[in-house]
């Protein structure tokens, strides 16, 4: 068994500064030691696929990420560890519970099978495991033989932690009340859309600053985005639907001097609606977080989603975003980009239907994306 303090000193020797994850009781230890040092970070999310992609916008951005739930989250976190990290080639490290380990302490029925094929899915996934140290002459190798392999090969390492590897930590300090910001007109969810996707991907390139980082959702947003102009500013997801968000949230986070906007979509927010109430808990204030909603899955065919029935904006809002507008013309998104960005802000758009004839699919590739995005970032911070 370790102190909490022993092995988060050693990997802030390493230069690992944001956790995010979903809590477990063998975490617990560990999350309250990171909750009450004031040069860490902790993010809470809404669940573990948000986490790891919080966790790799910041790595993205520059900043060493640590990302911890319990194995049965493991599944959660599947999409995006294959669908992000590893195409984009996004090194953070795992720090998984094992419950239900075969042969471990009794418990309970739901860790059952997750327990006997934890080990098995890492392995699936191509991500290199070994337990988490339980004796404190074991932190340092085990954190350098992580740091080896992230730095080699920029993908994830995972530590697997069995119950009462951590000695127990208290907590000295809770998250403080953040009252919400704005009364949102929900008249806003009648607004008719009178523009189509490229029209305001065209407006958003042309009003966005040299320094800004702007975020496609997966789909026909990115090929739409490549297809107006190719920039070394600009990342085009691919899988990891849902995550666009919790990714640009990762990066305003590490670089909280530089405006990111996240292009995403109806559905694709749909999926992840949690990481509106993240969101709107951390504000960060360089954050545009713009929904393009045309109440349909387009790329896959056409089918309806059920956003014409709700209102984003009004869940924005409610999730503490500080400022929450909708617009529906190219020449309002414009004059919106155009203006400094003080704080987190929502944009809902209605869009029309309809993609351009005959649209590309990017020609460089998601490490190549992933790269020259890299290098923009430390070369314009």
């Amino acid at each position: 068994m370790i102190a909490a303090e022993s092995f988060i000193q050693a990997a802030k020797e390493r230069d690992f500064r944001l956790y995010t994850g979903v809590p477990c009781s063998y975490l617990t230890p560990f999350i309250n030691y990171v909750i009450d040092s004031p040069d860490l970070r902790y993010v809470g999310a809404g669940n573990e696929g948000n986490a790891v992609a919080i966790a790799s916008g910041a790595e993205l951005a520059g900043m060493r990420s640590v990302v911890m739930f319990q194995n049965s989250g493991l599944g959660n976190a599947v999409n995006p560890l294959t669908s992000l990290n590893y195409i984009f080639k996004v090194p953070i490290l795992v720090i998984t519970t094992w419950r239900g380990q075969p042969g471990g302490a009794p418990d309970e029925p739901q860790h059952e099978l997750m327990g006997a094929i934890t080990p098995q899915l890492l392995e699936l996934m191509q991500i290199p495991w070994e337990y988490f140290p339980t004796e404190i002459e074991a932190i340092a190798p085990t954190l350098d033989r992580a740091v080896a392999h992230m730095t080699q090969h920029q993908t994830p390492y995972a530590l697997i932690m069995t119950k009462g590897a951590v000695a127990a930590c208290e907590l000295n300090s809770l998250l403080s009340y953040k009252p919400l910001s704005v009364q949102h007109d929900s008249t806003a969810i009648t607004e008719k859309a009178s523009s189509t996707r490229q029209e305001i991907l065209q407006a958003i390139q042309a009003a966005s600053q040299p320094q800004d980082v702007i975020l496609a959702t997966t789909g026909f947003t990115g090929r739409e985005l490549y297809a107006l102009a190719d920039k070394e500013n600009q990342l085009y997801q691919v899988g990891s639907m849902g995550c666009i968000s919790s990714l640009a949230l990762g990066i305003a986070l590490a670089q909280p001097q530089r405006r990111v906007i996240a292009i995403d979509g109806d559905g694709a927010a749909l999926m992840h609606l949690g990481a509106l109430a993240t969101i709107g808990y951390q504000r960060p204030a360089n954050l545009l977080h713009i929904l393009l909603d045309n109440h349909r899955h387009e790329s896959t065919g056409g089918q309806s989603t059920v956003s014409h029935s709700i209102d984003f904006s009004a869940i924005a809002a409610a999730c503490g975003y500080e400022q929450v507008v909708t617009a529906t013309n190219p020449q309002q998104v414009k004059s919106l980009l155009e203006s400094p960005l003080e704080k987190l802000t929502f944009l809902h758009i209605p869009i029309e239907l309809g993609v351009p004839d005959q649209l590309p699919r990017p020609k460089i590739t998601p490490l190549e994306v992933a790269q020259r995005l890299r290098k923009f970032m430390q070369v314009a911070s």
